[in-house]
This record gives structure tokens, sequence and C-alpha cells, in this order.
């Protein structure tokens, strides 16, 4: 089954004036790298006729492509704004905006340095198992998963268990901020086996300066009210920088059950 096609009123016209209501993507509107329920597509779809929705995950398009969108639905057509890699890939009604790259700012020797490193100090990390792309190259950022991206889902649950227990990727980020203290990035950690290296600024706030720009624009909406939703908003969590943005009104949530009660609640009981 897939989300209803609808058509929607420009976003000029959406009912709810100058407001667009963020998502994250795992553990918000899907299960980590599950698929949405019909439930939820269905959710924003109606949403979507009252007021602008968009997504900001720090997984690439083609993940969310996955967890979103069905073969014959590009999940750009399911959004308002789609922002990919914080928003480092975005799209605003299907069409591409201006990107930017992690390996331009930094430099291709530093890059180096710091994936030497990482992998390094996973091959010597004693956890339960390992399997596979240990260090992801995104865009926007490097995703660094201890036992490797290639778990299974049930390997990912037993993980995050054993990681909230031992402490395996708090610790890891711990170091790698001694060891490259002068690289100006961010460590933030989110999902279940992983966390998110990339330039200080490039949060998932930097989807916030697209909006701003769409102000900018010739018919372009000024978004005085943006609502964001997310479940890592914790100090230290992936979300946490967009949740407290004082641009910002944010929603904590435990999961997409609760992202659906709370959606439900504010904008279709009221």
């Amino acid at each position: 089954m897939t989300a209803p096609t609808a058509n929607y009123p420009p976003l000029d016209q959406r009912p709810i004036k100058n407001t667009i209501i963020l998502f994250d993507v795992d553990d918000t509107l899907t299960v980590p790298r599950r698929k949405a329920t019909p439930e939820m597509l269905t959710l924003l779809s109606s949403l979507r006729q009252k007021v602008a929705i968009g997504y900001v995950g720090g997984s690439d398009l083609a993940k969310q492509q996955e967890q979103l969108g069905s073969p014959s639905i590009p999940v750009t057509s399911l959004f308002d704004f789609c922002f990919s890699e914080n928003g480092l890939t975005a799209y605003k009604l299907g069409q591409k905006l201006a990107s930017n790259s992690f390996i331009a700012w930094l430099g291709e020797e530093k890059y180096k340095e710091l994936v030497k490193f990482v992998l390094h100090y996973i091959a010597d990390l004693d956890i339960p198992i390992k399997r596979g792309t240990f260090v992801e190259f995104r865009n926007g950022m490097v995703n660094i998963s201890p036992i490797g991206r290639n778990a299974s889902v049930k390997e990912r649950n037993e993980y995050q268990a054993y990681d909230e227990e031992n402490k395996i990727r708090e610790t890891m980020v711990g170091v790698l901020r001694e060891k490259f203290p002068d690289l100006g990035l961010t460590y933030s950690i989110g999902g279940q086996i992983s966390f998110d290296v990339f330039p200080t600024g490039w949060d998932k706030t930097y989807c916030l300066t697209h909006l701003e720009n769409e102000a900018k624009q010739p018919g372009g909406v000024e978004y005085t009210t943006i609502h964001f939703f997310g479940d890592k908003t914790h100090k230290g969590g992936n979300d946490y920088e967009i949740y407290s943005d004082p641009r910002t009104i944010g929603h904590s949530v435990l999961n997409p059950d609760d992202t659906y009660a709370q959606v439900q609640k504010l904008f279709f009981d009221a």
C-alpha cells in the first residue's frame, strides 16, 4: 500500500499560514531502516493539505527513499521540503536546491587522517560482533558505526542495548574530540548503531538556512513558525540542536506512534 496521491494547495495558500512542520526520520516517522506505515503516510498527506511539511535526516536521499517512498513514488513528491544529510542535499517541491560538501570543506589529507584513525580504533574494539561498512562517507558528513552498517535488524537491536550499557559510541566520540580538537567538527549520536561527524554548524539546523533563503525568493514563503518533531532531542543527540534552536518549536517524541498521536492532537483534534 502506498500513500494516497493528492493535489496540495500552493505553499503560500496553505490554511495554516507561514508555518512548516519538520520531522526527523528514524524513530520519528519510521522504525529505524524500516518503511513508514500506511497510516503514517496518510497522516502526512492529510497534514500537507493544511500546512507545509518536510523532513530533515542525517542519512542520504537513497535511504530515505527506501523508508518513506516506494518504487513508484519518489520521496521528494511526498514532502514540500526534503532535507537529506541535514540539508546538505535538499529539495523543494521535487526540485534540487544548492548543496555543499564535507570533503571540500575539510580537505582530503585531514579526511584521510580522520578515517585512518577511526578504522584503527574500530579494529581494536572488543565488541560482540562486527559486520561491515564502518565508515560511510556522505555528501555532508561521515557516519561511523562500531558494529558496521551491514548489521541485520536483530543485530542492530542487540547492539543498541549493548551500547547503552557499555557506552561504546559515547566513549569513541570522546576519544575523537580529544584526538582532533582543531578540525572544527561536531559529533552527534543518533539512531541505533552509529554517530555522525560533520563541520560545526552543519547539524540539523543547517536546513533552516534553506527556509530562510525561501523567504527571499520571488513568491517565497517566510516561515515564521517552524515545528520540529524528533526523538534524539537530549543534549548530544542528533536532534538536539534543531529541537532547542530559538527559531523552532521543538516536540520530543518516543517513536513513530508517539509522533502520530502528537500530530493528531495538535493539528487535527484542536
